[in-house]
């Protein structure tokens, strides 16, 4: 079991591998650059993003039992957030912000869907997607408000959370819109449910694309020597995934959801640490690099904490 976890773990990651050299090769040859990446950014934070929220609500068929599980696995990804939170905040406080703010948010946000979902169908079954796709929730509702008041805090002087900002944006929005499509059983038409489908599909290939552009303009012999990176994957790799899994054996947490929870919490820097980066002005170049080497890396940690969590 564990080496087909490790095989699972490291055909995702060569997956996006490629597509990001894809992305890497087009910029090199003027067919897709930057340029054009920075304006896809808006298309991914604006439509795509909240295509995949809404779409999380209506794949679950309401059940009480689904809104139970619905409702612990929000806690535990809420929870899961919180923690890497705390256990970021001593951290990048000298240099750049722009950089700092870029590690930060790598530390917190984990690849929780593209990453995530594929290991626990292969481990858990239909039940451990399920667990998967609640963290989702908490996921965009953090990045959106949390996230974005990380990634805007560029001064070096302490920011206040704009009120306005935390309720009127993409992700908070969707969740607006697609928690009553859960609660009140509605299922959206043919029509609108494969749109959104669609687009929603976009989020990995685009942002693989566009990441693979930045990576182009970095300098790839420096990229697996700053030590900046390998502390964010050792914040992300392993102190995280590490704390919960003691608070959730501590908690008698059923194994099933306990797994689920520690495979997203192991999970590699979230595709989207590019997209914010990018949408806010911080460095693009830390973003590409940070992802592309925790990625690697978690082939290797994602399967141990998988199976510490079933013992």
């Amino acid at each position: 079991m564990f080496l087909q976890n490790v095989q699972t773990a490291a055909m995702q990651v060569a997956i996006l591998y490629i597509i990001v050299a894809v992305g890497f090769i087009c910029d090199r040859v003027g067919l897709y650059t930057e340029k054009a990446a920075r304006l896809t950014n808006d298309l991914l934070f604006y439509i795509v993003t909240p295509a995949i929220i809404v779409q999380s609500f209506t794949a679950i068929a309401y059940t009480p039992e689904s809104l139970r599980n619905l409702l612990l696995s929000f806690l535990g990804g809420a929870a899961l957030h919180v923690a890497a939170i705390l256990i970021s905040l001593p951290f990048f406080r000298k240099g750049d912000k722009r950089t700092a703010n870029v590690y930060k948010f790598a530390c917190v946000y984990g690849n929780v869907g593209y990453m995530a979902l594929p290991l626990a169908a292969a481990v858990l079954g239909s039940e451990g997607v399920f667990f998967c796709s609640g963290v989702l929730i908490p996921f965009n509702i953090f990045a959106f408000t949390h996230g974005v008041h990380l990634m805007t805090s560029t001064s070096g002087e302490k920011t206040k959370f704009d009120v306005k900002s935390l309720i009127l944006n993409p992700g908070v929005i969707s969740v607006v819109i697609g928690m009553p499509l859960f609660l009140l059983h509605i299922t959206l038409p043919r029509i609108l449910a494969e749109p959104v489908s669609y687009i929603a599909s976009l989020n990995t290939p685009l942002a693989m694309l566009m990441f693979g552009t930045y990576l182009s303009k970095t300098d790839l012999r420096k990229m697996f020597f700053r030590k900046e990176t390998y502390f964010v994957a050792f914040l992300k790799l392993i102190v995280l995934p590490a704390v919960m899994l003691g608070g959730l054996k501590l908690l008698g947490v059923p194994s099933v959801l306990c797994t689920a929870l520690l495979i997203s919490a192991s999970a590699p820097t979230a595709n989207n640490t590019v997209m914010f980066a990018t949408k806010y002005g911080n460095d693009t170049a830390a973003a590409s690099q940070t992802i592309a080497v925790v990625s690697f890396l978690s082939v290797l940690t994602m399967p141990l904490f998988i199976a510490a969590a079933q013992i």
